[in-house]
């Protein structure tokens, strides 16, 4: 089965064919993403009218791009995978509307996908992937959630973020000190040259039990942090690099404990920040440690992208789960503990 999969939640148009006739890395047959980071980049942020118009003019296009990467037909294609949530709005309707305009044509069927269930499975796409039950951390700019999953489409949440994401702290952080929109990747960067231990800031809510996260209270530190420093390119290369560390460390403390609560020695991680070097490398130590596993998805697959979707479509799909209802419909704010199981 050939699934086209259409993502459009925010400010990233994502397109894939995922084959359940290949394995591993081989069924992901073509993907290609557009990011409008120029479009949003003078406003310092996304804003949902102009992703969504920009989601109009690039999704049809990179459809054709993605068909003709992979080899195959329109006709060819089995059935169509989209994001009905959660997201903007806008941006969701658009993906939704081609999406279901496709398969409605193809006579083929179609089925709507949430978002963070297809960062979730998206470690799951390599050559041996990892068996539920799992802990999964998912950390991007709009959720820091940790999830025990039991099985596919069966999740427990065991802890969440308070105020700001992980991602929109690296963002927000980044902002304060002038860096450029968006400032979380050029933060990382920044923080490779930075000197380990020059600052060092709290790590927040690993003093007390519980497995909820809060960044507003670092960000407010590393602003009083470079407003009394010399603001030189060294200093806030050496912030940056105290900052990153203290995410790092936070988000593997409350992993370890997850991973205890849970009773699991498998963590998958996934999600924009999933990305982040650091973060690899700390978590990696850590399972290492402890004798266990941790799985990401290659670094191109951490941001939002169509592959993603088409694979968590594909396994719904062949699961017997389909939308029959030929409505346009989205659901910008969805639980995923409201899905059904595989």
């Amino acid at each position: 089965m050939k699934v086209l999969g259409i993502e459009s939640s925010c400010d990233e148009t994502g397109v894939a064919v995922y084959d359940t006739a290949l394995n591993g890395p081989d069924a992901l047959r073509a993907h290609a993403v557009y990011s409008q980071i120029a479009l949003h980049a003078q406003y310092g942020g996304v804003v949902p009218e102009l992703a969504s118009r920009d989601h109009v003019r690039k999704t049809l296009p990179l459809i054709r791009q993605t068909l003709a990467e992979a080899g195959i037909g329109v006709d060819e294609i089995d059935a169509v995978a989209y994001t009905a949530g959660p997201g903007l709005v806008g941006a969701l309707m658009v993906g939704a509307g081609v999406a279901r305009s496709m398969a409605w044509a193809l006579d083929v069927p179609a089925i709507g996908v949430h978002h963070m269930e297809g960062h979730l499975l998206a470690p799951l796409m390599d050559v041996d992937p990892p068996e539920p039950p799992f802990v999964a951390l998912l950390v991007s700019g709009g959720h820091t959630q940790l999830v025990a999953v039991d099985r596919i489409g069966q999740y427990r949440l065991l802890g969440e973020t308070l105020d700001d994401a992980a991602g929109e702290a690296f963002d927000k952080t980044a902002k304060l000190m002038g860096l450029p929109y968006p400032g979380g990747p050029q933060l990382a960067k920044l923080a490779e040259n930075g000197t380990p231990g020059a600052f060092k800031f709290a790590r927040p809510m690993t003093d007390r039990p519980g497995l909820d996260f809060s960044f507003s209270g670092l960000k407010t530190q590393v602003l009083l942090a470079w407003r009394a420093s010399d603001q030189s390119e060294q200093t806030m290369a050496d912030i940056a690099r105290g900052f990153e560390d203290a995410v790092v460390e936070t988000l593997a403390i409350k992993c370890g404990r997850a991973l205890d609560e849970a009773g699991c020695d498998t963590l998958i991680v996934a999600g924009g920040v999933g990305a982040n070097k650091r973060l690899r490398a700390r978590l990696q130590e850590m399972a290492h440690k402890r004798g266990g596993r941790v799985c990401f998805p290659p670094p191109a697959l951490c941001t939002d992208n169509g592959a993603m979707i088409a694979f968590a479509g594909a396994l719904r799909l062949q699961a017997g789960q389909r939308n029959d209802n030929d409505a346009i419909a989205v659901t910008p704010r969805w639980d995923m503990a409201t899905l059904p199981a595989v």
